[in-house]
Formats: C-alpha cells, sequence, structure tokens
C-alpha cells in the first residue's frame, strides 16, 4: 500500500533472485521450505496472552497511510476479539534509530508478534529480530526476508496496482484535458509501479491520455504535497492522483476546481466536488491471518501478497455526482478480466526506463509478473506518456 531511497537497488535487485511466491513459502538452503523451519520452537498462544506490537511512521491523523493501516488493526482486533491492552502501537517513528528502539521496547513489553509498517523501517527489523527468536516479526512492503536466514521475519504486501489500474479508468474517463497530474512520493519501484499501473488503467479508456508526476521526496508532507499539486494544475493537468499520505491533493484539486483520485482513504469527505475515487488496500485480511496463526501455533508465511480477487486491494464508492457517466460499468468490467487473468496489467507491448536509466521491454503477448514472485512491487520503469517533471 513506505520505502528510503535505498530500497531501490534492492528491490531491484532481488525480484528476480528471490524464489518465493507471492502468498507462498520460499525455499530454505536445504531445499524445503522456510516455512518448515522455526528459529524457536512455539505452539499455540491462548488468545487473552497474545501481545500484538505496531511501529507506524506516522499516525491516523494522516487519514491515509497510517490511517489505513489502523483501519486494519481495528478489523483484526474485532475479528479476534482481542482487548485494547493487548495492542501496543508505536506512532510516528521515524526510517531511523529511533525505530530500533520502538522494537524493542515493544519486544521488551511482552509483544509476540510485531507488525512495522514503512519500508525505511525494514533494516532495523532485521537487526532487532534476531535478538528476539520466540517473536514474529512482520515487515510491510519490504524485500529481505525471503533472502534472510531469520525465520522469524516476514513481508507482507498487496497488490494494490490492481485497484490504482481501476482508479486509473475512472481519471481517464474524466479528464478534459487528457492531462492527468501524479503527486508522487520517491523514485523508486513501489511508487513507480503505482503511478505506471494508474496511467494505463487511463490510458486503456482513453488513448490520448498523458500524465506529468512530480516527486515530493517524502511520505506524508501536506504542504509540499498541495504545492505540488498546484504546479502540476498550473501545468494543465485537471485530474490530479497520488502516493503520498494527507488529503492536500484532494482539497487542492478542489480549491482548484480540478479532481482527484486518492490512495488508501475515501477522500470525498474531504473533497465532495473533487475527489472521484480511490484505491485501497485492506490490511486487516493480512493482520488477522498473521495474528491468528499465532494463536493457532501456525506458521507464518515468509513473503505474503493477495489483490482484488481476495479482496485485498479495492476502491471506494464512486463519486457518481462527479463521475464520467459509464465509468462505473468500464471499472467493473476491467475488473472481472484482472480478476479472471483475462487482463493483465503491466502487457505487451510496453517500453519503459528505470531512473538510473535501464531500459526494460514487455513484448506483445507477454507481460510483467508484477508482485507474483515476490510481495514487494518491482515495476520501476517509467513508460511513455509519463512525463517526471523536475
Amino acid at each position: 500500500m513506505k520505502k528510503k531511497l535505498l530500497g531501490v537497488l534492492l528491490s531491484a535487485a532481488m525480484v528476480m533472485a528471490l524464489v518465493a511466491g507471492c502468498g507462498a513459502p520460499a525455499a530454505s538452503d536445504d531445499g524445503g521450505s522456510k516455512d518448515d523451519v522455526k528459529t524457536e520452537e512455539r505452539g499455540p498462544i491462548a488468545k487473552e496472552d497474545i501481545k500484538v506490537g505496531f511501529v507506524h511512521i506516522g499516525d491516523a491523523s494522516d487519514m491515509g497511510y497510517t490511517y489505513n493501516h489502523e483501519q486494519g488493526t481495528k478489523e483484526m482486533q474485532e475479528a479476534l476479539g482481542l482487548s485494547d491492552d493487548q495492542i501496543i502501537t508505536k506512532y510516528n517513528v521515524p526510517e531511523g534509530s529511533e525505530c530500533e528502539t520502538a522494537l524493542r521496547e515493544l519486544a521488551e513489553a511482552g509483544c509476540n508478534i510485531i507488525f512495522a509498517t514503512s519500508f525505511g523501517h525494514e533494516d532495523y527489523v532485521m537487526e532487532v529480530a534476531p535478538d528476539y527468536p520466540e517473536i514474529e516479526f512482520c515487515h510491510a512492503t519490504g524485500v529481505q526476508a525471503s533472502g534472510s536466514d531469520l525465520k522469524n521475519v516476514h513481508n507482507y504486501f498487496a497488490s494494490i496496482y490492481e485497484a490504482r489500474y481501476l482508479a486509473g479508468i475512472a481519471a481517464g474517463l474524466k479528464t478534459e484535458t487528457n492531462k492527468l497530474g501524479y503527486v508522487a512520493a520517491f523514485p523508486f519501484a513501489e511508487v513507480i509501479s503505482g503511478y505506471t499501473a494508474f496511467y494505463l488503467g487511463a490510458k486503456s479508456v482513453n488513448p490520448d491520455v498523458t500524465m506529468d508526476i512530480m516527486y515530493t521526496n517524502s511520505w506524508n508532507d501536506p504542504t509540499v504535497e498541495s504545492q505540488v499539486a498546484s504546479a502540476l494544475i498550473e501545468r494543465g493537468c485537471d485530474v490530479i492522483s497520488q502516493h503520498s499520505d494527507s488529503t492536500a491533493p484532494a482539497t487542492t484539486a478542489e480549491e482548484k476546481g480540478v479532481w482527484q483520485v486518492g490512495y488508501n482513504n475515501d477522500m470525498i469527505s474531504a473533497a465532495p466536488k473533487a475527489s472521484l475515487i480511490s484505491a485501497r488496500i485492506d490490511w486487516g485480511i493480512y493482520v488477522t491471518e498473521a495474528v491468528q496463526a499465532m494463536i493457532d501455533g501456525d506458521e507464518i508465511p515468509v513473503d505474503w501478497c493477495k489483490g482484488l480477487k481476495d479482496g485485498a486491494v479495492y476502491l471506494s464508492p464512486l463519486n457518481e455526482d462527479i463521475a464520467a457517466e459509464g465509468t462505473q460499468d468500464a471499472i467493473d468490467a476491467a475488473k472481472e478480466k484482472l480478476i479472471s487473468g483475462e487482463l493483465h496489467v503491466f502487457a505487451g507491448p510496453l517500453k519503459g526506463v528505470s531512473p538510473d536509466g535501464e531500459e526494460y521491454e514487455v513484448k506483445e503477448g507477454e507481460y510483467y509478473p508484477e508482485q507474483e514472485k515476490v510481495s514487494a512491487p518491482s515495476w520501476q520503469y517509467i513508460v511513455e506518456g509519463c512525463n517526471v517533471i523536475e
């Protein structure tokens, strides 16, 4: 649905090397499954005794990424019947040494399972986990679990690119200038995969559409997000989308009289005259599965990823008051094809260039298997029609 910049190199290098299937166990050195090997033997944990820890880069006030992850926590708590004192959360933890401190505090507080939700937290998860082999560490959007010898570390993510493709359809049908704008956090795979999918969805219903992209170099900075959205609108973009955490692109779009497609949260309440639809992840599916596995004494997959067909990614309700006629029908038709496998988002012919100049081509009749081999996104190629504005 967080990464620090050095993750760019990691994700690109590891994608083809990792053998763990999306949502399937990875192979261990002895030819078995990593899910068959435990650092510490552990049995079931009584539901009333389990403690669950979370490390978040922000807090729910962002009304974006952390807010959405917290909805998943509440979903898990309700499904499993956990009390409030069984859940310990560390908010506003930067992607620095503060994360190590937060992880150790949760471990010492008795947490049996700890979720770290920002990509930049991963190095600290890998550093702390060996000191607490009896605790399971689950890290969102990361890439290192499958390639490590740590049996108590797991990565998880969802195929958000599928929902972004569908959201792009709403944008492609709505634009009047045929120019979309994208407020992007950082120039690496997760973000590039997302905006490419969004653009390809728009292009599927509007072949003339192009898209300008500007980076904020921050996950959550409402001021910068608003400034970038304004700059894109000044360039003629009349539908703004985002991979950033706040509602600032939505409210800025409304102030400027254009439209917006959101991420992580239904932003219609923030900008009812601008917000068309949002792509979202249901984090509760994974969090519930992982905590239930602890209660049952079962193994947690090393690398977990689910998408549209499992309800792990979805769209907020379409704003019918402002959406173009036929939008819902077009989205529904594409969704059915994505679920059946008739449609692939990154289908050829498709060419792109990575930020460091690497060229990549998907030939006619083929497709790029995004998140099929590992949970972390790996498409990092900027395609024709997408223009990065410095």
